[in-house]
């Protein structure tokens, strides 16, 4: 639908083309979602049926209609998951690229929940491993197709209008171009702002970011009864409180939706959430990262893999332990002070690979490339991460985790300047617990942090990390560990 903009003595109004695209409201949003999720469990069973098909016509198993069930029952499991891992927002749906890690996310967690499903239900060996696997293959194939072809054909209808949202944002200073300005860079394909209203229209700009200012509140209430405007949002400041009440209840009376923008502080919080709090909406400005339930299967990660390690690490440990008895004199552990969740100290334990009356409990000087200070085991050891196999016993005491920021000694310094008075958000780290490998390390900051944008760095992907915390993200980071040691990059 196209719109053009018409002056009648002094004051803007939208003029639609045709009659009949003026009163037509624009598809809401949910039932957007919802078409583009049966679309998505009508592939996800079509997928499923498909591969089992393929196997009879392989003569590999016989036609057996509980597949076809299977495959009913892995949409049902699929869609919660995908709204979950947010496959049907707006964002995901109308993006111009393939929502590859939602989508991956998605399809992984269900069929996990599926084969756990079975095992309860004790039916997992009534249906084909090759099946499955086949059907997960097939499954993604055919959601990233899927997605692909729907999100090209909505983004269309969105260009030809039948998709837009019109939007009209109320109050044309600060507030309103900061707004719009936001939409402009980070809002979706949905979203058309048509313009401003101002009721104090000798005082603004003409045309603010560009837009026209289309007149004022009689007017935008004249507009919503025409069947131009499809959403309203009050871009004013919170402290005009009596005349944002005034405002809100002008417009009570209109069938469009009204919202309430952001004051100028949630510009800098736009990843916040609201909840309710005693009936009242309360911005969540931070959550306690990986709490809940997170937290209790973090904690059975790190105690399952920590132990199996040390099962299975036991000898090398033990050798490790005679070698550096054998190559200096001195204890086999190293013991130091570090920083741990939210901010408490606790001793974390190496391999010695100082020499004992060289070593540097705090870090006051960090350890060097070719530093005299490291034996000869030590390099080796240092070089290898061997050295820091004994965290596996603060990993199982609970002080760290297997996978999380990498704790750093007191008195580390770089450029000469201790690490929290470099990066202000340096103790945002703390928030979760230290980790014996990091996302950090697994993107080549490990090793000496001797400059402040090589701390830098490493506090922008620790924070990261702790925002994007999943199981799989730690999965993925202690496979990439194993490929990083074998590089030996960094480290000495």
């Amino acid at each position: 639908m196209t719109m053009t903009i018409e002056q009648h003595d002094g004051t803007a109004k939208l003029a639609p083309e045709a009659a009949e695209h003026r009163l037509r409201a624009p598809i809401a949003p949910t039932l957007v979602a919802g078409l583009v999720g049966l679309l998505d469990a009508a592939m996800m069973i079509t997928t499923g049926i498909a591969a089992h098909l393929v196997l009879v016509l392989l003569a590999l198993h016989p036609l057996d209609s509980r597949y076809a069930v299977a495959a009913v029952f892995g949409a049902a499991v699929m869609l919660p998951v995908g709204r979950r891992r947010g496959l049907y927002t707006d964002g995901c749906i109308f993006h111009q690229s393939l929502p590859a890690r939602p989508l991956l996310l998605t399809v992984g967690i269900s069929f996990l929940m599926l084969l756990a499903l079975a095992f309860i239900l004790k039916v997992s060996s009534d249906y084909s491993r090759l099946w499955l696997g086949l059907w997960m293959a097939l499954a993604i194939t055919g959601l990233a197709v899927g997605r692909l072809a729907t999100g090209y054909r909505l983004r269309r209808l969105t260009a030809e209008g039948r998709l837009q949202v019109r939007v009209v944002i109320v109050g044309a200073g600060e507030h309103g171009q900061r707004l719009a300005q936001h939409l402009r860079c980070h809002g979706d394909a949905r979203t058309r702002v048509v313009g401003f209203i101002d009721d104090r229209l000798t005082r603004i700009p003409v045309q603010p970011c560009g837009l026209t200012v289309l007149g004022d509140v009689a007017h935008l209430i004249r507009l919503i009864r025409l069947g131009q405007v499809d959403e309203v949002y009050l871009a004013l400041p919170w402290q005009a409180q009596a005349r944002l009440t005034r405002l809100i209840e002008r417009l009570a009376i209109t069938p469009v939706h009204i919202r309430l923008g952001p004051d100028l502080i949630g510009f800098q919080l736009g990843s916040s959430t609201f909840s309710r709090v005693a009936g009242l909406p309360m911005l969540k400005v931070f959550d306690r990262p990986i709490s809940g339930w997170a937290h209790v299967a973090k904690r059975a990660e790190d105690v399952l893999v920590a132990g199996l390690a040390v099962l299975m690490l036991a000898p090398v440990m033990a050798a490790t332990a005679l070698a550096i008895k054998l190559d200096s004199p001195g204890p086999v552990f190293f013991r130091q002070r570090r920083q741990g969740f939210n901010d408490t100290l606790f001793e974390v334990w190496k391999f010695r690979t100082m020499y004992v009356d060289q070593a540097d409990a705090d870090c006051t000087v960090q350890t060097r490339k070719a530093d005299p200070r490291v034996t000869r085991v030590g390099a080796f050891l240092r070089k290898s991460s061997v050295d820091e196999l004994p965290q596996l016993i603060n990993v199982l005491r609970g002080d760290m985790s297997i996978v999380g920021p990498r704790p750093h000694a007191l008195s580390t310094k770089a450029e000469g300047r201790l690490f929290q008075d470099v990066v202000h958000k340096y103790a945002a780290r703390h928030r979760v617990k230290p980790g014996i490998t990091g996302w950090a390390q697994v993107n080549g900051w490990r090793g000496e942090t001797d400059t402040i944008a090589k701390i830098e760095r490493r506090v922008d992907c620790d924070l990261y990390y702790i925002d994007h915390w999943s199981l799989g993200f730690d999965l993925l980071i202690i496979l990439k560990t194993a490929l990083a040691v074998l590089k030996r990059d960094n480290a000495y």
